[in-house]
Order: structure tokens, then sequence, then C-alpha cells
């Protein structure tokens, strides 16, 4: 269940559209440590505050020291008595909870473009099982195909807001990202989606992207049991490019530096997605060099190589290519220096994805 505490304001260490983090201190009453300590503020929902503010903090996660934790999230500001914000439509997102929001929808705002259309048009469908898999992705297909126009599926599969992700912000203020879209309960994107198959739509169709990426947010959650993972749902967003016409590609999550045996190589979040629940049939792209004996064996001996098409592919240099663009990325704190595979292989996707795309 959650936790909840209050504490005042002390100071504001960044602010971009949508989000704040700030220093908040704990009275001593409170049994606050006589310390800092951080916390993010999502002002589409609770609006902005303001140094000195007294605020009531959501603080579960970093009780719990989870992954995605070690900031304290504001559920509100107690020095105003009233906020408001009024969104463009009809639609909830977060339903239900004490912080539903009235974020409006691409499908009620642009009928004229979505109302009966089911047709990506072949455009390539690029699903990640990673949120950090994004911009080498991005960086790939920008790189091979600099005039490609490409928008970003957010699922709710990980953080539900799209303004909390630094990556976004990042990769967008870079070029690697034109559009994006939220899907499900996710929210904050440029068009906001009721589920992965409409947003797949909006983002060809009102985003005008060339190459769509699909995944989550920041927070993949995981249970080392053979189907509790967030990851899964790159089986059916697989099978929703294929079946609306557009081309879906899998970026596989590779690691030759993970210490947990599952998840070395192929990790079985997408051995397990690929082989045992996507009905489509995906491209894989495999980066040429020293990673493709072993990402090529284990797509063989888990079955995935049977059911889905494998692409050789030149590696660009996915860790030179965010360095240019001064992106800093790590996936599972490890960063390229750390797990070149990584980064090989998931750039290897947005390779084949710019390589089919006409």
């Amino acid at each position: 269940m959650p936790a909840f505490r209050a504490a005042r304001v002390i100071a504001l260490l960044e602010e971009r559209s949508g989000f704040q983090r700030i220093e908040v201190a704990f009275s001593s009453d409170d049994g606050g440590g006589g310390f800092p300590e951080r916390a993010y503020v999502l002002t589409e929902l609770t609006g902005p505050v303001d140094v000195g503010d007294d605020v009531v903090l959501n603080t579960t996660a970093v009780e719990l020291g989870l992954g995605s934790g070690g900031w304290h999230v504001v559920h509100w500001n107690l020095s105003r008595r009233e906020w408001r914000s009024p969104g463009p439509g009809q639609t909830m997102k977060l339903r239900y909870t004490s912080l539903q929001a009235d974020v409006g929808s691409a499908e009620e705002l642009h009928a004229g473009a979505v109302a009966e259309s089911d047709d990506l048009d072949g455009v390539a469908v690029v699903v990640c099982g990673l949120h950090s898999q994004l911009p080498c992705v991005a960086a790939a297909v920008k790189h091979a195909r600099p005039g490609l126009r490409l928008g970003y599926v957010m699922t709710d599969g990980g953080t539900l807001p799209l303004a909390a992700s630094d990556l976004v912000a990042a990769t967008g203020a870079a070029g690697l990202v034109d559009a994006t879209v939220t899907a499900g309960h996710a929210f904050g994107g440029d068009h906001e989606a009721l589920n992965v198959a409409s947003a797949l739509v909006v983002a060809r169709k009102v985003a005008r992207a060339d190459v769509i990426v699909v995944a989550m947010g920041p927070g993949s959650a995981g249970t080392a049991t053979r189907l509790g993972f967030t990851a899964l749902e790159v089986a059916p967003a697989l099978d929703a490019a294929e079946a609306l016409g557009g081309r879906p590609i899998a970026a596989v999550r590779f690691s030759l530096a993970d210490p947990r045996l599952r998840h070395q190589g192929v990790s079985h979040h997408t051995r397990t997605a690929l082989a045992l629940l996507t009905r489509a049939r995906a491209t894989i792209g495999v980066p040429q060099g020293p990673f493709e004996a072993r990402l090529r064996g284990d797509l063989n001996a888990s079955g995935v190589a049977d059911r889905h098409r494998l692409v050789s592919v030149p590696d660009p240099g996915v860790p030179r290519l965010l360095a240019e663009h001064g992106l800093r990325v790590t996936s599972m704190g490890r960063g390229p220096d750390d797990d070149p595979g990584f980064y090989a292989v998931a750039g290897a996707a947005g390779t084949a994805a710019a390589t089919i795309t006409p």
C-alpha cells in the first residue's frame, strides 16, 4: 500500500514541460533526517511548486528501495487550495484514481484522420522491450536515413508520465524523435491514444511517422518467472503492427554483461515473447561483427529464428552516434563501454527499419 509524508520544498533542481525536479526537507517532528531528499513533480497532474511550498509526497518507491525509486513523487501542493488545468477533450487517463485527468485523445480530436483508419501503409514498426533501446534504435534510423520522420509510441507497461523520461526529452531535443504518442494509461505525449493499436494509427496518420518505435517508459518490471514481466507486451504490439499492415521489427534484448543467467545473451524476455506468444512474423536485425555468432546461436537454440526473419545489417556504431548527439544512455546501469553488445543489437533494429522503409 502507498506511503505519504509531508515536506517543504527547499530547492528547484530542474524544470521542463510537464516536469520538475526538486529538493525537499522533512520536519524533525516528522522523522526528518536533517538533510535534503529528492522528489519530482508531474505538473500536468498537480501543478508546479515553488520554494517554500508545503507538499504531500508519495514516498513508497523510495521506502521499498525500488530500482525506479530514489525520488519521491509530489502528490499534492498544500500551499494552494485548488488548481485547474482543463484538458482538450473528454477522454480520461488514470481513471478512477485521485489523479484522473481529462487528457483528451487523438481519436476524438483527430476523428477525421483516424475514424475508420486501420492501415499503417506498410511502415516499419520497431517494438522494444526496454525503454533504453529507444535512443539506440532512433539513432540508427536517423544515421541510415536522416530524412525519415520517427514517431515514438510509449505504452503503459512502465512509467506512465512521458514527462518523467529524461531519454524522451533528450532524444527529442537531439532531433531523433519527431513525435510522441502515449497509449493506454501512459500520458503526456504529443498525442494521446486509448490503446497501442490505435496509437500506431495515430502515429502514422496524425503524426505522419515514416518509422514507428514502440516501447514502454522507464521502469520495466520482472519477477524471474516465465510470464511475469512487463516486456511480454512486445508480443501483442508486434501482432498489432502486422495486422494493421505495418512491417513488424523486434528489437532484441541482448547482453554479455548481465550477471543474471536468464538475461545473458538473448534475454528470456525476448525469447519468451518471440518464441511463445508472438503470432506475427517479425524482422530481427543482426549486426555484423563480434556479436553476430552469439546472437544467431541464441535465436536458433530458442526457436525464435524458426518463427521470425533474421536480416544481417551493418553495425553503425551506436555508442558513437549517441555521443555525437550528446546522449548518455545506460541500460540496467551499464553504458556502452560496459555492455557494447546491448547497444549494437538494439541499433540493428533501427538499421533494419531504415533498410526496409521505401
